[in-house]
């Protein structure tokens, strides 16, 4: 019987299991399980009817668990070490293309995670993982920052030999990653005032070569574009922090970020930093305005152009009040009229 169902598609099988069970034909069905067990299953919808009919028969007194231990364990793991291992493996390589793809793997497997309703998992599976992936990384960061900034650095290697300025580099593409991931969970607030409260690190960024730096900025103008999009809700201390601390760096690496990072977006990034300032009161909007306002004037295209946000800054500034008042009189008007 087993040699007769090699030559048979899973389908197949499934149909003679069916009929099988129907006529209480036990070896066949045996057969069936043992086919089964060992054949590959191709794609989610085979996976599906093939689980579906095994545990059809989980009464009947058959062998199906061999079967379904593909699909389950009776060894278990918290799934926060497993992530959390997964995680650490993913931003310990070096080897590029495997980093890349399997970033873009996890990421899009967790977003999977994310669409599940909140009754079939925990919801908080790996946010305060995350959390302290980031924490590590940012610790890692300010120490190759520290390192670069030494006189003659440039020469120097990392104990792994590569170069701090690639190492710089890996650390950014990790905090990016994470941020990400935070992003598509909701949770990046926290993240942004980690980030906004990075001020040694926002020093040392003026002494290294914008070569090794520029990756950095990455990560600020990430943050603007969540927070221009509403993809995170930062308080109006923390939106400061971080327009103090990191808008400044990020004009001085502008020109870098436009060539030198893949999946830059200029009109994006302008857009949420624009978005980020007019969310501030109408006097710290003014003084950033006038801030970058200089630096446009000399950098040009090298400078984000912020001139949408400088619109909106000046029409509440010189037109609203004048509209207002002008309101107010036309509404006393008509209220002395009518009561005449």
């Amino acid at each position: 019987m087993k040699q007769r169902l090699m030559k048979q598609s899973v389908a197949r099988v499934l149909r003679i299991l069916k009929v099988a069970e129907l006529l209480g034909f036990n070896s066949c069905i045996q057969s069936c399980l043992e086919y089964l067990e060992a054949v590959p299953w191709v794609g989610e919808e085979e996976e599906e009817h093939v689980v579906s009919s095994v545990l059809r028969l989980q009464g009947e007194g058959v062998g199906v668990a061999p079967v379904l231990k593909r699909i389950s364990s009776n060894v278990y793991t918290p799934p926060n070490e497993t992530i959390s291992h997964i995680m650490e493996l993913v931003l310990k390589s070096n080897e590029e293309r495997g980093r890349r793809e399997m970033k873009f793997i996890v990421l899009k497997l967790l977003r999977e995670n994310n669409s599940l309703p909140s009754y079939a998992g925990p919801a908080d599976i790996c946010s305060e993982t995350v959390y302290t992936l980031c924490r590590s990384c940012l610790d890692s960061l300010l120490s190759l920052f520290k390192r670069a900034a030494e006189p003659e650095s440039s020469d120097k290697a990392t104990d792994s030999k590569e170069p701090v300025v690639k190492q710089i580099a890996l650390e950014a593409d990790n905090l990016s990653w994470l941020l990400e991931i935070l992003a598509d969970r909701q949770s990046a607030d926290e993240f942004a005032l980690m980030w906004a409260s990075q001020q040694e690190l926002a020093t040392l960024h003026s002494k290294l070569p914008v070569v090794s730096r520029y990756p950095v900025s990455c990560i600020t103008a990430r943050l603007f574009v969540g927070i221009g999009k509403g993809e995170l809700l930062p308080v109006k201390d923390t939106r400061q922090l971080l327009l103090q601390t990191w808008l400044q760096p990020l004009i001085n690496d502008y020109n870098w970020l436009q060539h030198g990072c893949r999946s830059f977006d200029r009109k994006v990034v302008e857009e949420g930093i624009g978005r980020t300032i007019l969310t501030l009161p109408l006097e710290d909007q003014q003084s950033i305005l006038l801030a970058w306002l200089g630096s446009f004037l000399k950098a040009g295209d090298n400078c984000p152009n912020l001139q949408r946000a400088f619109e909106v800054w000046w029409r509440r500034t010189f037109i609203r009040p004048f509209a207002d008042a002008q309101g107010n009189v036309l509404q006393s008007d008509s209220s002395a009229t009518s009561k005449q």
